[in-house]
């Protein structure tokens, strides 16, 4: 794991933050910083998602003809497996240099904690659970789901356990 992508996540769960971009920020916000290369995805009128390989961004409108707005990013960090160097995108890559195929929970949380920067551990979703344990960032927001079995829902290309599979922002705990 480089320094620089570690710092990268650090980051992101420390300020809910991808490069600046906030998870409310517009489809055009996100691509003037993350660059025009993402494949967009539409689900009916009023879902849309914005996919630049690591990161996804993922907006929403009340009507068909409303502007988007946007509702939640993610890090799906468990394609960094498929060991495409490219996958991360040309703007990330620059930043933060290469990015790792794996990020270990435990690396992770530690170089949180010494930040003095908490996570706290939430409940997971009944369809998640047992596969998956989240830990949640209260001032960022942002939650972290790592990988607590092999049997990850029959996926090909499972990730290990205790590798984190996705960071995603904002999450809000009842």
């Amino acid at each position: 794991m480089t320094p620089y992508s570690l710092a990268f996540y650090v980051h992101t769960v420390t300020t809910g933050t991808v490069l600046g971009l906030r998870p409310a920020d517009s489809p055009d916000r996100v691509a003037a910083v993350m660059g025009t290369d993402f494949a967009e995805n539409a689900f009916g009128r009023r879902t849309m998602v914005r996919d630049y390989g690591l990161a996804e961004f993922h907006f929403h409108r009340d009507r068909g003809d409303a502007p988007w707005a946007g509702h939640h990013f993610s890090l799906q960090v468990h394609r960094l497996a498929r060991r495409d160097r490219t996958l991360p995108g040309e703007v990330l890559r620059a930043r933060y240099g290469p990015f790792a195929p794996r990020l270990r929970f435990e690396k992770l949380h530690r170089l949180l904690d010494r930040r003095g920067v908490p996570l706290v551990e939430i409940p997971e979703p009944a369809a998640n659970g047992p596969r998956y344990r989240t830990f949640w960032q209260p001032g960022s927001r942002t939650a972290v789901s790592f990988t607590t079995s092999r049997d990850t829902g029959g996926r090909p290309g499972s990730p290990p356990v205790g590798e984190v599979y996705r960071i995603q922002a904002p999450v809000t705990v009842a």
